[in-house]
This record gives C-alpha cells, sequence and structure tokens, in this order.
C-alpha cells in the first residue's frame, strides 16, 4: 500500500487535490492507522492501495483530453464512502461536456490552477447569486461581460435585476435554441425553490410566447432533491462569438442560489473545494451583496418592562431570560423568513422581503401571532422556575415600505440593515405598544390579499366608560386619537400622531389555508 505522502509525492498532486479526489469518490477512502518504521514522525497516516496511483494517472490524463472534474468523478467514482469535507458529491446534471475551444472566455487563456486562498472575488469564470425570486443579490464582472450584460448595474431596484428577465433580454434577437440551453440550468435551480403559479406570476410581463417557453423548461426540468451542489454542462460565447464548453456549479443555499462557471479546460479542483466549504463562502457572498431597493416588511419587538426585570433577577438568569426567548423565536422567523437586523439592547427588529410563494406582509403579521403565543409559554414556564405572577410581554410593531437593503461588516460579523423610515416609524409603534400586544400600520395591512385580511383578527379598543373597553373589528384609527399627546409621557409620539394604525389580536388559519 502506498502512503499519502508517498502518492502525493509519486503523482504530483497536492494534498487539497489528494483530498479532493476522496471527496468526489474518484478514490477510496484512506485506511489511516499508525505508520511503519521509518516514516517520519508522523503518529497517524492515510493508506492508500497501489491502484490508487494508476487511478491518478489515469485522471491526470482525461484532464488532459479537456474532460471535467465533475465528468471524471461520475465516471471514475469508487463505492467507497468518504472521509473528506465536502459536504456532499457534486451531482451530475444534463449532457456530456463539449471539446474546449481554443479561445479563452476569461483570463488570458492558460492552464490556471487555483489558489487555496480563493475568495468569491476571484472565482476564475462568471458568477452570480440570485434569492429566492432570481433577483440578483451578487455578480462578477465576468458575469457581467459574458451572461448578462451591464443592465443589472443600471438600477438598484431589485425588481429590475431579475436574472431570467435579463437572460431573456440579452439573448433578444440571438437563436431560440441559444436562449433555451442557457435557461435549462436556471429553470432547474427555480423548480427547487419557486412553484410554476409563482414563475407565471413574476414573468408574465415577458408576453405569451416567451412565458410559455419558460413553463414549458420549467415542467421539463428535472427535478434538484436534497443536494447542495449541482453540475450542468454550459456554453458561453467568448469574445469573438464562438461557443465555449464550460462547467456550470449550482450552489443552493438558505439565502439564495448561487451559479459559478469554469471553462472545461480549466482546473476545478480548487473550485470545488471552495464551494464545499458552505459557511465560507455563503459568508462572504452576504458581505459582498450588492445594496438594493426592496419592499420589506419591519417587525420590532421589545421586552416590556425589560429594565426592571434586569434589575429584579441576578444578571445570569436575566440573560437566560433574553437567550430564552432568542432561541424560542429563532425558528418562528425562520418560517416566516425572517431577516434579522439590528437593535440596540434586548429587543429584536426583523426584516420580512417579498417572497415566491408567499405574501411577505402576511409572514410577518403570522410570525408576530406566533411570537406572543411563544412568549405566553415563556410566561409559564418562568412563573413556575421562579414563583413569581409577571407576565413577560413583548410589545410588537409592524410597518411597510420601499428601503434601501444592505449589509454593514466588521471581520467576520456581518450586519443588515434597511435605511429609511420605515424601521423608525416600526420602532416608535412597537413602543406604542403596551402589555403585549402587536400594532400594525393601516398602510401595511392593506396590502395583505383581502381574502387573507379577512382570517386577520384586528382593530381598534374604544373605552365605553371609566373602566372598560369594547374591541371595535375591522377598524384602524391614528395614533394621535388612540393616546392623550398633552400628557407629557405620550409627547414623544408627536412624530406618529396621524399615522393610522390597527391591533391585531389573532388569526385564524383555517381561514388561511382555505
Amino acid at each position: 500500500m502506498l502512503n499519502s505522502k508517498e502518492l502525493m509525492e509519486q503523482s504530483g498532486i497536492s494534498r487539497a487535490t489528494l483530498n479532493n479526489y476522496v471527496a468526489l469518490g474518484i478514490l477510496p477512502s484512506p485506511i489511516v492507522k499508525t505508520p511503519e518504521d521509518g516514516e517520519g514522525r508522523t503518529t497517524r497516516i492515510g493508506y492508500f492501495p497501489n491502484e490508487a496511483l494508476d487511478r491518478v494517472k489515469k485522471v491526470q490524463e482525461m484532464k488532459k483530453d479537456g474532460i471535467s472534474i465533475a465528468e471524471i468523478a461520475n465516471q471514475l467514482s469508487s463505492k467507497s464512502r468518504h472521509r473528506y469535507p465536502l459536504e456532499e458529491p457534486v451531482i451530475k446534471e444534463n449532457k456530456e461536456p463539449a471539446k474546449p475551444s481554443k479561445q479563452p472566455i476569461y483570463g488570458n487563456g492558460t492552464s490556471s490552477r487555483l489558489s487555496m486562498e480563493l475568495t468569491i472575488d476571484s472565482f476564475p469564470g462568471p458568477a452570480y447569486m440570485v434569492d429566492n425570486n432570481f433577483e440578483l443579490m451578487w455578480w462578477n464582472e465576468h458575469a457581467e461581460k459574458t451572461v448578462f450584460g451591464p443592465r443589472a448595474t443600471a438600477s438598484g431596484d431589485l425588481q429590475t435585476r431579475n436574472l431570467l428577465s435579463l437572460l431573456v433580454e440579452a439573448y433578444e434577437g440571438s437563436d431560440t435554441q441559444d436562449l433555451m440551453e442557457t435557461l435549462q440550468p436556471h429553470l432547474a435551480a427555480a423548480k427547487k425553490r419557486m412553484s410554476k403559479s409563482a414563475l407565471t406570476k413574476i414573468y408574465a410581463p415577458l408576453g405569451g410566447e416567451m412565458l410559455s417557453l419558460i413553463e414549458s423548461l420549467y415542467e421539463g426540468a428535472s427535478a434538484i432533491e436534497k443536494q447542495p451542489i449541482v453540475h450542468f454542462s454550459a456554453t458561453l460565447k467568448d469574445s469573438t462569438g464562438q461557443d465555449v464548453p464550460c462547467d456550470l456549479y449550482i450552489s443552493f443555499y438558505r439565502e439564495g442560489i448561487l451559479f459559478t462557471y469554469n471553462q472545461v479546460s480549466k482546473n476545478d479542483d480548487f473550485l470545488l473545494q471552495f464551494l464545499a466549504q458552505r459557511n465560507q463562502v455563503i459568508r462572504e457572498l452576504l458581505r459582498k451583496r450588492k445594496p438594493y431597493l426592496s419592499h420589506v416588511a419591519v417587525m420590532v419587538a421589545d421586552l416590556q418592562n425589560s429594565v426592571r426585570l434586569c434589575s429584579e433577577l441576578p444578571a445570569e438568569e436575566y440573560f437566560n431570560l433574553i437567550n430564552d426567548i432568542w432561541q424560542e423565536s429563532e425558528p418562528i422567523f425562520r418560517k416566516y423568513y425572517g431577516t434579522h437586523g439590528k437593535h440596540a439592547g434586548d429587543g429584536m427588529v426583523y426584516y420580512f422581503f417579498p417572497q415566491p410563494d408567499c405574501n411577505y406582509v402576511l409572514n410577518a403579521v403570522q410570525c408576530a401571532i406566533e411570537l406572543q403565543d411563544m412568549m405566553k409559554k415563556i410566561t409559564q414556564r418562568w412563573q413556575i422556575r421562579k414563583g413569581w405572577f409577571n407576565e413577560l410581554l413583548l410589545n410588537i410593531g409592524l410597518h411597510e415600505g420601499q428601503e434601501w437593503f444592505g449589509t454593514y461588516h466588521a471581520g467576520a460579523h456581518i450586519e443588515f440593515t434597511v435605511l429609511g423610515e420605515t424601521v423608525n416609524y416600526a420602532s416608535r409603534i412597537s413602543d406604542f405598544a403596551r402589555d403585549g400586544s402587536t400594532w400594525v400600520t393601516k398602510s401595511m395591512l392593506t396590502q395583505v390579499p383581502s381574502g387573507f385580511r379577512n382570517a386577520v383578527n384586528y382593530g381598534i379598543p374604544r373605552k365605553y366608560d371609566e373602566d372598560d373597553h369594547i374591541f371595535v373589528k375591522d377598524t384602524y384609527a391614528n395614533v394621535g386619537s388612540i393616546l392623550e399627546l398633552d400628557d407629557p409621557i405620550n409627547s414623544k409620539f408627536r412624530d406618529i400622531e396621524m399615522i393610522p394604525v390597527t391591533q391585531v389580536r389573532g388569526i385564524s388559519t383555517q381561514d388561511i389555508r382555505n
């Protein structure tokens, strides 16, 4: 048997390439054991069968013939289970890759061995990321030059950055077959994230003929199951207009979908290894995402009497309480596609953006209702734990608007933020809310389709004598008419006194489903 060091020395490959071959199943997993005498100070080393050297040489010959590493893995994959850090093998899709063009599509045409220090800024070919509505979040210069042109940078409005619309525009006047081949892998990826009805709604403005083509390709696309990375063969045009065969790798993340191209003749070992480091890749992509203008529903939630609770509880228990609320709420925010934002103190800010198959405003309202139910359970636990009668109350404010969305980052820390008055108004309404109530602006709630809005229990509590209130359903009121603004305590709400709001008390899930 050969140990890993001998295999690398005799074949001329690096440790990273060796690990990648194991990860892709080209080589079997090594047998790790104590080295034999005379093999240095290493306490544990991996051993491969002698045939592994012939396998590596076979791979090198196939790569010289222009066969991609994904296709090589497909042909030579061993049945052994790998132990090295590629989270899932790359899945082969679509047709066999064509032979490489002599004309490079990017770079100087020399064979490139990608650096171990590869970052998204140094991707060797076109690369871009879209959100779940297929709107561009990030792209590199190669993509702008060779895939969809400069149209993506013409506006900050996210809706003008829809990838499929840009591709259709870029191929206007070209052979329909070329457009179909370009759209096929993108629609296969879209099929994993959006329904046909959502697709039809987004692309209806393209017109009947183009919409029919997109729907047909969507229906004919093979289903992509749970694989985090899939491979397609693709063709792009070089500077002379000649076809250049490429490997297209599509990586799926909760935040969106990353497309990366690599010319067939180029070494893509390190590209695959980099894409396998999913946490690192998504962190870089989120740091580099372009600011964009988007509709957004903003939720601000604050724990009532948090200062008093902080003073009454030992520091350790207060932090346990806050962590309890955060940990219980995280799955709820994830369920409704909430994005965490910046907020001072122990409160929360979450952003809800348009989604392909659900209403983002309704998502925010449903999320708020579930948070209030969550707080009742947390209250019960802490009442039993502490033997007190305190109620833990979350005051929630909701508002919707069109704002710029971007990120702040320092080192590895990434913070999402929305610029504009929408967050300020949501924060002021959260401050206005009392006793664990949820208040939403009229301008936001009226954006929920009427069929769904009928399921929402909302209205204004009206005082009808000194001590009693009646809840008048399906009504709104200006903040100023609810509060006594002459009271110095309420003077801070003068800036929102003319905003019509309503209190949300519940939602009928049965009506929502129907």
